[in-house]
C-alpha cells in the first residue's frame, strides 16, 4: 500500500448537524457519505513483509473525519493502488467495488469477519483473551501496533490474495513477530466463517424518486436506518403533505427503520414536484466500503470501515406529479319528437292530406314563395275594364251622330 500525506475529500452526503434541504436536485442518499481522510491522523502499525515481490508494506489504520465532527477508522482493500488526496471517496455497497478482477468480490464475507473480530472493533484486552482461548500465546501482551499490523495483513490476505512472510513477518520489529502471526492466523484461520450480510447504510430512503398523478398518494418511500431519526423537513407545494399509508400526517418521532412515507397529492393539484429530507444520528457500520470518485478514469485506493462513531447523517427523496386530466361533461339527452297521429279511428285526429304535385319553382324576380294566387289576375281584370270602357264610348258617339 502506498500513502501520500494530505487530506482526501470523501463522498457526498453525511452532513453536519444541520441538514441542507435540496430544492433543485434529489436529496442526497445516505450511501454517499462525506468525510476526509486525514493521512496524518492515522495510526501506524509495523511494516509487514508480504513476500511475492512486495517486500515490506506499511500498515495504517486510517482516520476518516466526517463533516458532522465525528470519525471513522478504515483499512486499505487495494494494496496496488495509491491514495489520491485530490479526490474524494463515496460510500458504496460491496457490489460497487470498482475492480472486477479483484479477490475482494469472492472474499468480502471473510473480510467483513476480519473487521468485526479484529482491531479496533474488538479492544486489545478482548483480543488477548480470544487468542489465549485459541491456544495462541502473546508475548508481553498484544500492542496496538501489533494488532493493526495483523488485522491489515489479514484484510490484504482476502482482498488482494497476499500472504504474510511467515519466516520474517515484521522485519523491523522481530520481537513483534509471534504476536502478529498469532493474531493473523486467528483472523484468517478456520474460525473465520465469514459474515455474508452486507452492513446496512446508516440512513437511506428508497426509492430516491417517484412519479405519479394528482389525486394519488405517492409511495411508499421506505426508511432504513441503524440509528435514530432526529429531523424531518420538506419542500412541498401548499396542500401536498407527508403521510403514512392511511393518509395520517407523519413527523420525525413517528419514523424508524422500516417506516414508510407517502407524498399525498390532492386531486386538484397542478403539475408539481417536491422533496423531503430525514436527519438521523447513527453509526456508519463496520464493513462499509469507500471508493474513489472517478475511479474508472484514474484508480485510487479504496478503503473499508473498521469502526465508527455515531454521527449526524441526512437522506431524502423526491416526488413529481402531473395534474389530473379535466373531466368531460357528456351532452344532454334529447327527447325524440313524436310524429302526429295518423290513425282515422273514432276519436283520433286524421293527418292532413299531402299533395303529390311537384311544387312550382320560385319567381326569378323575387324570393316570395308561391301561395296559390296568380300575379296575372289583376292584369286580366284591368284589360277587361279598359275594353268595356272603349265599347261604351263608341256606342255613345254613334247615338249623337
Amino acid at each position: 500500500m502506498h500513502t501520500t500525506p494530505g487530506r482526501v475529500r470523501v463522498g457526498a452526503a453525511v452532513l453536519g448537524a444541520s441538514a441542507v434541504l435540496l430544492t433543485g436536485a434529489l436529496p442526497a442518499a445516505a450511501d454517499e457519505a462525506t468525510a476526509r481522510i486525514d493521512t496524518g491522523a492515522g495510526t501506524s502499525g509495523y511494516r509487514v513483509d508480504l513476500g511475492q515481490g512486495y517486500g515490506e508494506m506499511s500498515t495504517t489504520l486510517f482516520t476518516l473525519d466526517l463533516d458532522g465532527g465525528n470519525s471513522l477508522r478504515a483499512y486499505c482493500v487495494e494494496i496496488d493502488v495509491r491514495i489520491d488526496p485530490a479526490r474524494g471517496l463515496s460510500e458504496q455497497p460491496w457490489d460497487g467495488f470498482p475492480n472486477p478482477g479483484s479477490p475482494f468480490h469472492d472474499h468480502r464475507d471473510k473480510i467483513n469477519w476480519v473487521l468485526h473480530h479484529g482491531y479496533p472493533a474488538v479492544d486489545i484486552e478482548s483480543l488477548e483473551q480470544t487468542l489465549a482461548e485459541s491456544g495462541i500465546e502473546v508475548r508481553d501482551g498484544l500492542s496496538e501496533r501489533e494488532a493493526i499490523t495483523a488485522t491489515q495483513a489479514a484484510v490484504w490476505h482476502f482482498s488482494d490474495g497476499k500472504d504474510i512472510n511467515r519466516d520474517n513477518p515484521v522485519p523491523h520489529a522481530p520481537e513483534a513477530a509471534d504476536d502478529v502471526l498469532g493474531l493473523y492466523d486467528y483472523l484468517t484461520g478456520e474460525d473465520n466463517v465469514g459474515i455474508g450480510d452486507q452492513p446496512a447504510p446508516a440512513l437511506d430512503v428508497s426509492p430516491g424518486e417517484l412519479t405519479g398523478a394528482a389525486g394519488e398518494r405517492l409511495g411508499p418511500f421506505t426508511v432504513s436506518t441503524t440509528g435514530e431519526i432526529t429531523g424531518l423537513t420538506s419542500e412541498l407545494p401548499e396542500g401536498v403533505a407527508l403521510t403514512d399509508a392511511d393518509g395520517d400526517p407523519v413527523e420525525a418521532a413517528d419514523l424508524a427503520d422500516g417506516s414508510e412515507v407517502y407524498v399525498d397529492v390532492p386531486a386538484d393539484a397542478a403539475d408539481g414536484e417536491g422533496s423531503f429530507t430525514l436527519d438521523a444520528k447513527a453509526h456508519v457500520d463496520t464493513g462499509r466500503l469507500f471508493v474513489s470518485e472517478n475511479y474508472q478514469s484514474r484508480p485510487a485506493q479504496s478503503l473499508i470501515v473498521a469502526s465508527s462513531d455515531k454521527t449526524t447523517l441526512s437522506a431524502g427523496a423526491w416526488a413529481t406529479w402531473t395534474a389530473a386530466p379535466p373531466e368531460t361533461t357528456p351532452p344532454p339527452e334529447t327527447t325524440p319528437t313524436e310524429a302526429p297521429p295518423t290513425s282515422t279511428e273514432t276519436g283520433a285526429v286524421a293527418a292532413p292530406p299531402t299533395s303529390s304535385a311537384t311544387p312550382s319553382p320560385q319567381a326569378e324576380s323575387d324570393d316570395l314563395a308561391q301561395t296559390g294566387f296568380s300575379a296575372l289576375t289583376p292584369l286580366a281584370i284591368g284589360v277587361v275594364l279598359v275594353a268595356a270602357g272603349a265599347v261604351i264610348l263608341l256606342l255613345q258617339r254613334r247615338q249623337h251622330s
